[in-house]
């Protein structure tokens, strides 16, 4: 059972949700920490590093799921590939940035937590745009 969490490529949906679930986790603290690291030392807005981080981990993101959660993709070109990735992760990011200033402004949640909040949401975004678009 644990190749077929691992190891071997698998269209079974729950595996794919257990390995993005995985890739997220990457993803989210490559995102998390640029944030983090933008905000605090570089001084920079929170919207404007959540921006940032979110390339990051977007970019993460897409190189750990077309290597080890998605095995079967819909389109030739990864060029076009990446591009339509981009944009789901585009619409995730007004998501995440809607929801980041709604939280953390109106709300008062301080923005890491407004984060984390905001991850939950965009995570589950991207996992089924991005299947039923690219990968199923």
């Amino acid at each position: 059972m644990l190749e077929k969490l691992f190891v071997y490529d698998i269209d079974n949906v729950a595996i794919q949700l257990f390995r993005y679930t995985f890739v997220g986790g990457i993803a989210f603290l490559g995102d998390f920490g640029t944030l983090f690291f933008m905000t605090e030392y570089v001084n920079l807005n929170y919207l404007i590093s959540a921006a940032i981080a979110f390339v990051i981990g977007l970019t993460i993101n897409y190189l750990l799921s077309v290597s080890w959660v998605f095995s079967k993709r819909k389109l030739n070109s990864r060029f076009v590939e990446f591009i339509i990735y981009s944009f789901i992760g585009l619409i995730g990011l007004c998501l995440n940035e809607s929801f980041m200033w709604i939280l953390t402004e109106k709300i008062h949640f301080y923005y890491l937590v407004s984060k984390i909040w905001t991850t939950g949401i965009i995570y589950l975004w991207n996992f089924s745009v991005r299947r039923f678009v690219l990968f199923t």
